[in-house]
């Protein structure tokens, strides 16, 4: 069974935010089992939201990890991605918007006016390429960037 990311990756998040900083307290504290919280510990780090710091025990010459998770760096990521997201949707919605487009009628390619003209408005299969109405695409490209820009808003305010 696959453990959702409520059941565990947000439990080992707040218990490094709280402090706790070794993966068997992490374990300990939340109730997941070890190799898991490691698993996930690593994720983090590999993302970069997450550091640790080596140290050995004289006695037992074991290396202990301290981990701390790095809250700065989630935020600037989430806001990365988010812009990146938006950057995509816009190039997008520009491209529907100042381009207009013919398909074929069964659906197997869709050419905007130069490439339907350079292949004659004729489908590989032979068929007429039709003119597509991409209205309903751009309307639906300005309710996501609407979305992304909302929900980076939201998100910029909670942390504020």
């Amino acid at each position: 069974m696959r453990e959702t990311v409520e059941e565990t990756i947000i439990p080992i998040i707040n218990a490094l935010d709280e402090g706790i900083e070794t993966d068997e307290e992490i374990a300990e504290k939340t109730g997941i089992k070890l190799n898991i919280v490691r698993k996930i510990l690593y994720k983090l780090y590999d993302l970069k939201i997450a550091n640790y710091k080596r140290s050995k025990d004289p006695e037992t010459q074991w290396f202990t990890y301290s981990w701390k998770f790095d809250k700065e760096e989630l935020i600037n990521q989430i806001n990365k991605e988010s812009e990146s997201e938006l950057k995509a949707l816009n190039d997008r919605l520009a491209y529907e918007e100042n381009n207009m487009f013919f398909i074929c009628p069964e659906g197997h390619v869709r050419y905007n006016f130069d490439e339907a003209s350079d292949e004659e408005f004729l489908c590989v299969c032979g068929e007429e390429l039709q003119f597509q109405d991409n209205s309903d695409m751009i309307d639906q490209l300005k309710e996501n960037i609407k979305m992304v820009e909302s929900d980076l808003d939201s998100f910029n305010k909670s942390i504020e």
